[in-house]
């Protein structure tokens, strides 16, 4: 089934839940002689976002101070990401993250490929809202500034947040399977741009059909095609489209190994996915990973980090001592 199906999160609402206490006990932690980290834990790994709100607004009103300023003075390295990156409403977190993917000294392309590729009109359209609240700038000339070529063309595509939805048509997409074709046998700018449109624009439905067709055409599968025609990020960001349009769980599965494993445990990038998919999806992120790859993402987790880091992201992934 294309990009959709039964998609589970791991965190889900607490069921008695009271704010006030929530409050009570985090001021509690964050105040004493040594910082309780497993009571943060404990509360912001187990509530869900919309009640962390609510938790952050009960500290405010009880205490006149700010929850996320409060976090980020009284933590520090991963483990304060963590913690501060749960506090975040989701549209608020992407956008911070792309934010510092751009304003850092080196641009982080990969950032900007699994937030741009993955992200339904409605998730762009938030996002972008809150990149302005948050930066007093929009985040096109942003992408432009910091980017360049046809990977920059095909990131600000997806930032417009234009995708058709629900829209098939099978009598265009074996027309669209031969542009695809000729764009990776041609490699001209105007192939590019008619291949990038084509993945930015068109609805999961119709390219699912379309990859089907390139197949019939070509006797070639898509991705294989677009890594042996084109290289750098503009190659990686289309397999992500595509890959996101087969399988969503799948695609942050693969990201989520390769930054383990290939990348040496990135940090930045586990932490995103992790608190990004924790209501979406991640409960079925792990069991393509466990699929995959034959180890747990748990087992993994707990392989390259510590203490209550290690803790945290276990808690996030929603893991039982019998799921490792």
């Amino acid at each position: 089934m294309y990009g959709g199906g039964n998609f589970q999160g791991t965190i889900f609402p607490a069921p008695s839940f009271d704010p006030v206490m929530d409050a009570q006990m985090l001021i509690g932690a964050l105040q004493g002689m040594e910082c309780d980290k497993d009571v943060l834990i404990n509360i912001l790994t187990q509530r869900c976002n919309a009640q962390r709100l609510m938790i952050a607004e009960a500290y405010r009103n009880m205490y006149g101070k700010d929850l996320l300023i409060d976090l980020k003075e009284s933590l520090s390295h991963h483990f304060k990401e963590v913690m501060v990156g749960l506090m975040y409403p989701p549209a608020s977190y992407d956008a911070h993250e792309l934010w510092h993917a751009m304003k850092g000294a080196d641009t982080e392309e990969n950032c900007l490929i699994d937030i741009l590729a993955s992200r339904s009109n409605g998730e762009i359209f938030q996002m972008k809202e809150a990149y302005l609240l948050q930066y007093n700038t929009d985040l096109s000339p942003d992408i432009y500034s910091e980017t360049s070529g046809h990977f920059r063309d095909t990131l600000l595509n997806l930032a417009q947040g234009t995708r058709q939805e629900g829209y098939a048509d099978p009598a265009m997409a074996a027309q669209d399977a031969m542009v695809l074709w000729e764009a990776c046998q041609q490699k001209t700018g105007e192939h590019k741009t008619r291949l990038q449109m084509i993945l930015c624009n068109k609805s999961y439905q119709q390219l699912w059909m379309v990859f089907q067709e390139f197949q019939n055409i070509s006797g070639q599968d898509i991705i294989d095609a677009i890594k042996e025609c084109y290289d750098g990020y503009f190659q990686e960001l289309l397999v992500a489209i595509v890959l996101c349009v087969r399988d969503k769980a799948s695609y942050f599965a693969y990201r989520l190994y390769n930054a383990i494993h290939d990348l040496g445990f990135h940090n930045k990038t586990i932490i995103r996915i992790l608190i990004a998919r924790s209501e979406i999806d991640l409960m079925t992120i792990r069991q393509r990973y466990k699929e995959r790859y034959g180890k747990s993402l748990l087992h993994d987790i707990r392989h390259f980090a510590s203490g209550h880091y290690e803790k945290a992201l276990l808690a996030i992934c929603a893991g039982d001592a019998e799921d490792y």
